[in-house]
């Protein structure tokens, strides 16, 4: 199966991509449509200006049929994970990774947290859902399963045997009712006492179903070279094969009874998978086949990192937070920092409207008020060189705005300091200094200028993942 790296937002032309799908340009055309109707791929016409930016705008977004042996249009990923697509797996790794052409390890440690940030979901993403259409997600399937068998085992039904004198559970009634009696000083003694055993059926049809699409599973992901990737480990349980369990609709129908019977939730979940697995009957090999694991929005991934790391406590109730004097009483003590941001008042109505400023994240330390805002960005800020690929306008002032926004709350609870700073990812292994961003016309009202730290993408995943929050005083604001 073919296996290769590609960079999220890097602009690749229709010949990158038959070299990197191993096609020609006949062949490469559908794959670059299912592509782009799934969203993970955009398509931008060629220019000098595109071909050096490291962000996508929407406005720059083409939405012409792709023809073969176009160069009018570069092609850009904008995905985070691992997109499989006609037996080709192309393993998506962050913007910000500039410098490295085969990423595994860092890919590996974005996949952890992935599949952490995704755990409140609690759900097996059998489709993959798009503006346009749906798709079996195959991929999704087949990490599942393998992942619930190494946390729960193979499925498995038990049934209660009774034995004489087994170790199990003494069964009073049935040792009274079916066994002889001895009879010493007027007390009862039972020679023969009959026990529950409850015994593994090791040839149960769904216990050897599961072991088959088990092995099989391993073998597909094997051969996309992605049970490292996801640091698994395959397995092989059995020699046999989906034949031998029958036909398609045999087998769909004996699933079926079993659901009806089966009501221990894991087990339904595994029934009702290996069902949609069956049903479609799919391969990562198939042509119609485009399964997915990741997200097209790592930024919003981002965010929700550095608020774990940073302590956000944009949601903290005013009488949990740590103020540098005691909430005064003007302020509803069940109220949160994010309800203290004004609404806009429409005079027409006498009514506020719901939608106001929202920081990303807020942390209250040693007296300072700090106000972050991560941002995905791949911003090159060298000295004497006009800045590009930074935040735009709207974010700075925003940014201004959000302090303006708690300014009386400052004032009232005797903060010593306000910090405003952008965060941005890095793939370097320090965290770096790139001074502030400022307007003059802002700060001259008091405002605080905004620094910019870029943040060690490697070093924030690493805190995320080991529920550890990061020192706010090493970024040196």
């Amino acid at each position: 199966m073919i296996s290769e790296f590609v960079r999220e937002q890097k602009r690749y032309t229709q010949k990158d991509l038959c070299r990197i799908l191993e096609c020609t340009e006949e062949k490469a055309i559908p794959l670059i449509r299912k592509l782009k109707e799934f969203g993970v791929l955009k398509a931008v016409r060629v220019s000098d200006i595109q071909r050096d930016m490291s962000d996508l705008l929407d406005e720059d977004i083409e939405v012409a049929d792709v023809e073969a042996g176009e160069d009018e249009y570069y092609y850009v990923f904008t995905f985070v994970g691992v997109i499989v697509v006609a037996g080709r797996v192309m393993k998506c790794y962050p913007k910000y990774l500039l410098h490295a052409e085969q990423p595994k390890e860092e890919l590996r440690q974005v996949i952890k947290v992935l599949e952490k940030y995704n755990t409140k979901e609690q759900i097996v993403r059998i489709f993959n859902d798009s503006s346009e259409s749906s798709a079996f997600n195959l991929l999704a399937v087949l990490l599942f399963l393998l992942q619930d068998y190494f946390e729960n085992g193979v499925y498995n039904n038990t049934e209660n045997r009774i034995e004489s004198n087994g170790s199990g559970e003494i069964l009073w009634d049935k040792t009274i009712n079916e066994t002889f009696t001895m009879l010493s000083n007027n007390r009862p003694y039972y020679t023969d006492l009959k026990t529950k055993k409850r015994v593994t059926d090791d040839f149960d049809y769904f216990k050897r179903l599961h072991e088959c699409i088990l092995t099989k599973a391993s073998e597909e992901l094997r051969d996309a070279e992605l049970l490292d990737l996801f640091e698994m480990t395959g397995v092989d349980l059995t020699d046999e094969r989906l034949d031998d369990f029958g036909d398609e609709e045999y087998i769909l129908y004996r699933i079926e009874k079993e659901l009806n019977i089966q009501f221990n939730t894991r087990k339904q979940l595994i029934l009702k998978t290996i069902y949609a697995y069956i049903d479609h009957s799919g391969s990562l090999y198939d042509t119609d086949c485009l399964s997915l694991f990741g997200t097209n929005s790592f930024n919003l991934v981002w965010e929700g990192i550095c608020a774990d790391i940073m302590d956000n406590q944009l949601d903290v109730r005013l009488s949990a937070l740590i103020l540098p004097m005691p909430l005064k009483a003007e302020y509803n003590k069940n109220q949160r920092l994010i309800d203290l941001i004004e609404k806009p008042l429409w005079t027409a109505t006498g009514k506020t409207a719901n939608d106001t400023l929202i920081p990303d994240l807020i942390s209250i330390k040693d007296g300072q008020f700090i106000i972050f805002d991560a941002k995905y960005y791949n911003a090159e800020l060298e000295h004497g060189r006009i800045p590009k690929g930074q935040p735009g306008i709207e974010s700075i002032t925003k940014q201004y705005l959000y302090q303006l926004a708690y300014q009386k709350f400052i004032t009232d609870h005797g903060f010593i300091g306000v910090k405003n700073c952008f965060l941005m990812p890095t793939e370097s292994e320090e965290i770096e200094d790139r001074g502030e961003a400022s307007m003059e016309m802002l700060s001259a009202l008091g405002l605080q200028n905004i620094k910019v730290r870029f943040l060690p993408a490697r070093m924030v995943y690493a805190h995320y993942l080991s529920d550890r929050k990061m020192d706010i005083d090493a970024l040196n604001l």
